[in-house]
């Protein structure tokens, strides 16, 4: 044996092999779509909500007191706001938390293709049982 350590380097891939491009996926397995991102669905629900309203951002931003380069990268998904952020967003828009997120649940069944499951107890709420918890 030599004392010489082995110029081979062990690689750990970070993906299952049947999901590596060029390999094949089980058939049982049907391909898994990637789901959107909260923060990619609020943001659109933001700026279709805003631009149908026919307003700026400056004119969003200045009611809801957000800087506007940080309402713009809302809309566009590249921050994850606060609650209380998307709240005020939504407050200048005219809409509750509850809408946005509602809105942001309608989109993401579309997008998904599911249908949401029913909640565990009867509500009277319009959000269909949505629930924020910290």
């Amino acid at each position: 044996m030599s004392n010489q350590a082995s110029n081979h380097a062990r690689v750990i891939p970070l993906r299952p092999s049947a999901e590596r491009p060029g390999t094949a996926r089980p058939a049982d397995r049907p391909p898994t779509a990637r789901e959107p991102l909260l923060r990619d669905l609020v943001g659109d629900v933001l700026r279709r909500e805003r631009q149908a309203q026919e307003r700026t951002l400056k004119d969003v931003s200045d009611a809801a007191r957000i800087s506007m380069p940080y309402l713009s990268e809302v809309e566009r998904g590249r921050k994850e706001a606060s609650s209380e952020v998307l709240a005020a967003a939504a407050r200048a828009l005219g809409l509750s938390l509850g809408d946005l997120l509602a809105r942001a649940q309608d989109d993401l069944v579309r997008i998904t293709g599911r249908t949401p499951r029913p909640s565990r107890t009867a509500t009277t709420s319009s959000h269909n049982g949505l629930c924020l918890a910290a």
